[in-house]
């Protein structure tokens, strides 16, 4: 899934990604897809490592399934996160058109956000199975 040093292998107007010099309008398009994507993704990974040490320091010991929820969560979020990056640079820096000359398409990221709302449904079933077994 994630090739060691990639930006040997991704190219942009016939430049390896590490030594291509990107013009204003491509830097404002990477910033802006990191910001967006990676940023957002790796924020919410780190809320949620956050809110689940929150739990497993404050709360008794009864709390720790959920804590570890939470944990779990998080890193689920964080592989997404990495999952997203390795797909965005590859839509950035290597696409080639049907003719042989390089093309940048845009790809929605739908798969991602289907495996993100299949985890987030799962992970939110668990907490509420929790809460409840927490009555007992």
């Amino acid at each position: 899934m994630f090739e060691p040093h990639a930006s040997d292998h991704y190219r942009l107007r016939l430049h390896r990604a590490r030594s291509v010099i990107l013009t204003n309008e491509e830097l404002v398009e990477i910033r802006a897809a990191q910001r967006t994507f990676e940023g957002a993704y790796i924020r919410t990974a780190l809320g949620q490592f956050s809110f689940s040490l929150v739990i497993l320091k404050i709360f008794t010991a009864e709390f720790y399934s959920i804590g570890a929820l939470f944990a779990i969560y998080g890193a689920g979020i964080l592989l997404i996160s990495l999952f997203r990056r390795q797909q965005g640079n590859k839509q950035f820096f290597s696409e080639t058109g049907e003719d042989g000359l390089n093309r940048r398409r845009f790809r929605t990221s739908g798969n991602v956000v289907v495996v993100l709302t299949a985890l987030s449904i799962a992970a939110y079933g668990c907490l509420l199975g929790l809460t409840l077994k927490l009555k007992d």
